[in-house]
């Protein structure tokens, strides 16, 4: 890569959403609050139980959104990336809602005993299996786990964040190397806390199954669509007249780039997780794909393989689609619904009939807290700066080129 490119004059640019963020904020926020209650209102007109597996689909879902985000900001400092200052305050803004999922985990904690079975005493006494997991698979350990994991992303990407903005004002060199120290020991803590929060609400769903590298295949897909919202982000950004300088094709172009890489990523995971375990042949380890190869669910385990390998990777391989902005959001918004689909695959208990349980209050629960996520993403930026101003390697950004 290079960094001759044009040059950017950033004082004539829309650099801070003000009212417009209010306006998005209230309308998605609005979106939001209606349908919690429209999904509240399902879950006690006889939906029951599948009230907690809908919102724990959407809630996975945009946590890892969140933590891509995070995981981005930690390895851009890390590497004294350049090319990536121009995006990388739109990342912060992701990473900072961890704070507003830790307050939307509240549904799930209320309904920790009809989402997982070792919470269930009573049922699991006489199995001797959970029995010897007890000492880990508790609801207070889980508690406390819970509040060590969002402890920990929220003061990191609140660190990272406040300290961003506030070297806009100040321009200080220094607050990029200490961003970079943090952001050395962040990653260490971030690898070890979304491994085991991966384990926690998503593999303990089915207790007596697991995977040792169950951690790996939900940050792959955290990566993947923190880059396929980030296009998203960008794109509508400066369609909308802000930014409009900054973003260049050449920013889309590497963002393409990694979001290819990490569909290749995940599918090698999830084929390494999958051969492994068919391959042992141990029955505590097969009987969750066996659940997920009968009735409608075979369709669904190959809606996957073909929707969230062949059909993006045949769509990015190309160099022409990263460097056009449409087909390369078509691209984005494709990672976006088959993680969605692929949360829905992980969570959703097997049925004796084999049928696929898709539900009205997956479109409420979804539309719940996709409206407040983006609520707060946007007020974020009402009066702070959609770029890092005062980052020494702005001017690398704004110049950047791929070969």
């Amino acid at each position: 890569m290079s960094t001759t490119g044009h040059h950017v004059d950033i004082s004539k640019e829309r650099l801070v959403l003000g009212d417009a963020a209010r306006k998005v904020a209230v309308i998605a926020g609005t979106i939001g609050v209606l349908a919690f209650a429209a999904s509240a209102a399902l879950g006690l007109r006889g939906v029951g139980d599948r009230f907690f597996q809908s919102y724990l689909v959407s809630y996975c879902f945009f946590l890892s959104i969140s933590l891509g985000g995070l995981f981005f900001v930690l390895i851009q400092h890390v590497t004294r990336a350049g090319w990536s200052v121009v995006l990388r305050r739109f990342a912060e803004g992701l990473a900072v809602n961890t704070g507003l999922m830790a307050v939307l985990l509240i549904p799930i904690l209320i309904g920790l005993k009809p989402l997982f079975l070792w919470a269930r005493g009573d049922e699991i006494a006489d199995d001797a299996l959970l029995q010897g997991k007890r000492a880990y698979l508790n609801e207070l350990f889980f508690y406390i786990r819970m509040l060590i994991y969002f402890g920990s992303w929220i003061l990191l990407s609140r660190y990272l964040f406040s300290k961003s903005v506030a070297q806009d004002a100040s321009g200080d060199p220094a607050a990029t190397l200490q961003m970079q120290k943090v952001s050395a020991g962040g990653l260490f803590l971030f690898a070890i806390t979304v491994t085991f929060c991966a384990f926690d609400l998503l593999m303990s769903l089915e207790p007596h199954w697991f995977s040792t590298i169950f951690g790996v295949y939900y940050f792959s897909g955290s990566a993947l669509v923190l880059f396929a919202a980030l296009i998203i982000t960008s794109y509508f950004t400066q369609r909308s007249g802000w930014l409009t300088g900054v973003i260049s094709t050449e920013h889309y172009h590497d963002l393409g780039k990694l979001m290819f890489a990490f569909v290749v990523f995940w599918a090698y995971i999830a084929f390494s997780q999958y051969m492994l375990i068919w391959y042992a042949n141990m029955p505590e380890e097969t009987q969750w794909f066996l659940r997920r190869q009968t009735g409608q669910w075979t369709a669904l385990s190959w809606f996957m393989l073909i929707g969230h390998f062949i059909v993006p990777f045949l769509a990015l391989i190309s160099r022409i689609p990263k460097r056009r902005k449409e087909p390369l959001v078509g691209a984005a918004v494709w990672v976006l619904i088959i993680h969605w689909v692929d949360m829905y695959y992980l969570v959703m208990p097997h049925t004796s009939d084999g049928v696929v349980p898709f539900h009205v209050i997956d479109l409420t629960c979804f539309l719940a807290v996709g409206g407040l996520f983006v609520a707060a993403f946007a007020m974020r930026f009402r009066r702070r700066s959609l770029l890092a101003q005062g980052d020494p390697r702005l001017a690398e950004s704004l110049a950047f080129e791929n070969f």
